[in-house]
């Protein structure tokens, strides 16, 4: 099992699912845990993420890295952002990997090419690397229904160590907003990281 202190930097992919605010505050929460990031996303996340935030996230990923890290109060010690054909970024190879990734919100097609390694895109292939170098990869997949094509590709990662974890929150805790139920969601991103945070009470506390 992984110490609380074992993860630093993590991968964190956004595509275009729907689900944008849990990929946002898990980025936030990270920054805010003294994590430090490299993120990646699609130019369908763009859409999403301007459709359900109306975040503008730019296309040229130094741009998009400049807005992000001011945004956040961090440099680039801390948040990198890279593009989805940025060959050279250090995710891309088991020699300078990431300690864990997540892609959250993760599409069925993302999920596809995981499953089956095609690595189109430096999002499919830093997954690859997280899956070959045995790292911590985290799949939060946003759909409904599942089809049995999704059933399938989702338990092939299982099988090989994938965590996957859907956006499926619990009201035990009774929400009050959105922003709760979002934040049950990270909480549990945070937990399979094994990342202390304070989003939300333990069970039987």
């Amino acid at each position: 099992m992984m110490s609380p202190t074992t993860i630093q930097t993590v991968t964190l992919g956004l595509t275009g699912a729907s689900g944008m605010p849990y990929g946002i505050r898990l980025l936030e929460c990270l920054l805010r845990l003294d994590k430090t990031v490299w993120l990646v996303y699609s130019q369908a996340a763009q859409i999403v993420a301007q459709q359900e935030m109306n975040l503008q996230l730019p296309s040229s990923a130094s741009m998009c890295e400049a807005m992000l890290q001011e945004k956040y109060g961090v440099d680039g010690s801390r948040l990198r952002v890279f593009g989805q054909n940025q060959w050279s970024a250090p995710c891309a190879s088991g020699t300078h990997v990431a300690d864990a990734m997540v892609v959250c919100p993760a599409t069925m097609g993302a999920v596809a090419a995981i499953a089956h390694g095609t690595s189109d895109h430096l999002l499919e292939r830093a997954a690859d690397v997280s899956i070959k170098e045995g790292r911590p990869l985290i799949i939060v997949p946003r759909e409904a229904p599942l089809s049995a094509i999704h059933l399938e590709n989702l338990l092939k990662l299982a099988r090989l160590g994938v965590c996957v974890l859907p956006p499926s929150p619990g009201f035990y805790q009774h929400p009050k907003s959105v922003e709760d139920i979002v934040d049950f969601v990270v909480a549990r991103i945070l937990d399979q990281l094994r990342i202390p945070h304070d989003l939300l009470p333990r069970w039987g506390e």
